[in-house]
């Protein structure tokens, strides 16, 4: 390992790498610490506010500058269309919770805490958007400036609700959206005084309501292979409320790290992705590859010792209840491992993303999850009677199988021709 990256062509790999996955990283990580600081702040009330927040927050290329403004209006119609649905569900939040036989408490407070939230989801999804659409153009720091501005300005008011005012959960809640609304609004000034939209932006086009097809077609996949093993771990908070409050409330804290944490390979990801992605469209199968093995080895060892050197305090982060911290610690125990086959898994799909193979990466990911991973841990749950720390074990010994496998299927395959094609195609359809 310590060969391949002394090696000069793998070294300025390594020197590219970060400089694109370092703040991707960053900035993803300062957007998800908004629900992050709410957590810790409401874990410290007592194990039923941690496990109603958690609850809650579960239910929860080309040289034509002016088609990313296109695409941007496209995303921005598309995103809307889709707070309804979500609104839908946030809205019949404790009916859904006490369907699946969760705590009458905790339906009421998960209710209460994403009422509160609702009038911040569309902002929310802006937010992502305009990261994404300055991401698109090579801009990365904006977003990660806003984002420690409103970490900061969230854990201020956080404090004042639930310490001083003693406002509680509620409290927490309209913390965390005001929050969502400081983020947006910052990104949103910075893009519009920095005039970062210029070069972009030529006013609303009807252009924008035509090609919903084509763009739901790479969109949907994608949303499947990242939200895949996120949707597990929200059925898994659920199941875990079936058990007790401590063991929702150690799985609540398990999923927030797992936010945290997973920014890294979401960071090398993305550099994956578009290093790649940028390497096959210029026909350099070799320079693909090698962008692959760096993604892989880098991150790896990055995790590893993170998780290695935060593992036992974790839980004290979170909260004071002894039985939730001895479990977490339990969990945590093998968790490292669990995350660092989770984090190869998810640094290859951005190499699968990168090569154009959304559809195949989505399929094979949902169903190995939902067919074979999911019904192993419910036995091991349940019928073994093991709780969280047997999904956990599970994922563990799926994840290996997952990456060992993807990390055959997933080397990119394209040859040149192809992707000389594919760009030829992309140039003709531009103009």
């Amino acid at each position: 390992m310590l060969r391949l990256l002394l090696n000069a062509v793998y070294k300025n790999e390594l020197v590219e790498i970060f400089k694109l996955a370092g703040p991707v990283f960053i900035s993803q990580l300062m957007s998800f610490m908004i629900g992050f600081i709410s957590m810790v702040f409401c874990g410290h009330l007592g194990k039923t506010e941690l496990a109603g927040v958690a609850l809650a927050i579960a239910t929860y290329g080309s040289g034509n500058l002016k088609l990313v403004g296109v695409i941007l209006q496209r995303s921005i119609l598309v995103l809307l269309l889709a707070c309804f649905p979500c609104w839908a569900l946030l809205i019949n939040t404790e009916a859904i919770l006490l369907a699946v036989q969760q705590s009458t408490e905790v339906a009421r407070l998960a209710q209460l805490y994403v009422t509160i939230f609702m009038p911040a989801l569309p902002v929310t999804f802006m937010y992502q958007l305009q990261g994404r659409y300055l991401q698109n153009q090579g801009i990365i720091w904006p977003q990660v400036i806003s984002g420690i501005i409103g970490n900061v300005f969230n854990a201020i008011i956080n404090y004042i609700f639930l310490h001083l005012l003693d406002l509680g959960i509620q409290g927490s809640g309209a913390a965390n959206a005001i929050s969502q609304y400081c983020l947006a609004v910052i990104l949103f000034l910075y893009i519009y005084i920095k005039k970062l939209h210029k070069a972009t932006w030529d006013g609303w086009s009807m252009e924008c309501l035509r090609e919903w097809g084509l763009f739901l077609s790479l969109a949907l996949p994608s949303m499947v292979m990242m939200c895949s093993e996120w949707w597990l771990y929200e059925v898994g908070s659920f199941l875990a409320g079936l058990i007790s409050e401590v063991e929702l409330g150690a799985q609540s804290v398990i999923y927030e790290l797992a936010i945290v944490v997973f920014m890294m390979p979401i960071g090398f990801a993305t550099a994956a992705s578009v290093r790649v992605g940028c390497a096959l469209g210029a026909g350099n199968i070799k320079q693909a590859k090698i962008s692959t093995k760096v993604s892989l080895v880098v991150f790896s060892c990055i995790t590893g010792v993170f998780l290695g050197l935060t593992g036992n305090v974790i839980g004290y982060i979170f909260t004071t209840e002894k039985d939730i911290i001895e479990r977490v610690a339990v969990v945590m125990k093998f968790y490292g491992l669990v995350h660092v086959t989770e984090a190869l898994a998810g640094c290859l799909s951005g190499i699968v993303r990168g090569s154009g193979k959304q559809k195949v990466g989505s399929v094979g990911i949902f169903m190995s999850y939902y067919f074979v991973g999911f019904p192993v841990g419910l036995c091991m749950m349940f019928p073994l009677k093991l709780g969280i720390v047997g999904i956990r074990r599970t994922l563990l010994r799926h994840r290996q199988s997952t990456s060992l496998n993807s990390d055959g299927s997933c080397t990119p395959q394209l040859d040149c021709t192809e992707a000389v094609q594919l760009k030829s195609h992309l140039k003709n359809n531009i103009d």
